[in-house]
């Protein structure tokens, strides 16, 4: 795991990564050494030491003046997926004495880098963002940060600080298997808004249908398009057009599923005889659907909590149990997926 990085001297975040404590803790033991544990004492003590750490006058005094405020950063405010996370955030802040302040980077990197400048002008408690996918330029200033940054909604082993999420790849991989051990033999992918995350998805879907046998790289439809039910619902009708053989599709995401259907009922194919159907994330749709959808669960609002928890645990000076969470995923077998195998 590379380290948060400083600018030429050591910095605070070095000696905070040397001491396996928070810059937060460091802050506080050298401005008031009372406030922290002699054990705490001692061990960022040894890290200035080890490093030939100097404070400077000016950050120590500007250290005091960190605002309540937890900056949290989103790709979308209309896509459900993020909803749970924000829902779990706002239910540990909201009345507390933090203040949670919301950022929609709207898919756009840059955007998203101009959010992260702004929130750390206000010199926040803390950072939340979705994804891995930081510029570097994005990555360099949360990592220059001197406060807690948890990314959520994914997983990698070289985070900028803490991260909570699951594996796209395996769940995108999991979603294939389960349609190759159901006997479905042509089977496709559609995908639309395809982020990074989504990309992952396939590349663990194609993996499953390489092993399996399986793949055809012309079943492979995806868009640029936002993801919507309609939008699914159209997609799925030029790809049965474009190849009739098509007995199964995994979507990027439920909203796409759930189309997928709509469009399948309406050209009369039968799910999940005709085709198979699987979506991902499982919202609440899939099961009251009729027929209920098969989809990848990932428990957003505990994504959410944990992050909240992490950074509970850096600000009260310690550290948290994991820098690296995988909280996993379940696959929800529905019947849009249960038909006996075929030959």
């Amino acid at each position: 795991m590379r380290k948060r990085k400083g600018a030429g001297r050591p910095t605070i975040a070095d000696v905070a990564n040397k001491a396996g404590v928070s810059t937060i803790t460091v802050s506080r033991a050298l401005r008031d050494p009372s406030m922290v544990s002699d054990h705490l004492r001692r061990k960022i003590n040894n890290a200035v030491r080890k490093l030939n750490y100097v404070p400077h006058s000016h950050a120590s005094a500007l250290a005091s003046t960190r605002s309540n405020i937890i900056g949290v950063i989103v790709p979308s405010l209309t896509n459900n997926v993020f909803a749970e996370s924000l829902r779990a955030i706002y239910d540990a802040f909201g009345q507390g004495a933090f203040q949670v302040q919301l950022g929609n980077s709207r898919y756009v990197p840059a955007e998203e880098e101009r959010l992260v400048r702004t929130f750390l002008g206000q010199r926040p408690s803390a950072m939340i963002v979705a994804g891995t996918d930081q510029t570097d330029v994005t990555r360099q200033l949360l990592e220059n940060a001197e406060c807690p940054v948890v990314q959520i909604m994914d997983v990698g082993d070289d985070p900028i600080d803490m991260i909570v999420g699951f594996s796209h790849f395996e769940g995108g991989k999991a979603a294939g298997l389960h349609l190759v051990q159901q006997g479905y033999k042509r089977i496709g992918f559609l995908g639309a808004r395809m982020d990074p995350r989504s990309y992952r998805r396939l590349e663990g879907f194609k993996e499953a249908l390489q092993f399996g046998g399986r793949y055809d790289p012309d079943l492979i439809m995806t868009t640029t398009l936002s993801s919507s039910v309609s939008l699914g619902a159209e997609l799925i009708g030029q790809f049965c057009a474009r190849r009739p053989d098509l007995d199964a599709v995994f979507c990027n995401n439920d909203d796409m599923a759930l189309g997928a259907l709509f469009g399948c009922q309406k050209a009369g194919l039968s799910v999940p005889d005709d085709i198979g159907i699987i979506g991902f994330n499982d919202l609440e749709m899939m099961a009251a659907a009729h027929p209920s959808l098969t989809s990848i669960r990932t428990d957003r609002y505990a994504i959410g909590r944990h992050a909240v928890e992490m950074i509970q645990s850096v600000l009260s000076g310690e550290s948290p149990d994991k820098k690296i969470v995988d909280l996993g995923f379940e696959l929800q077998v529905r019947q849009s997926t249960s038909r006996s195998a075929k030959a």
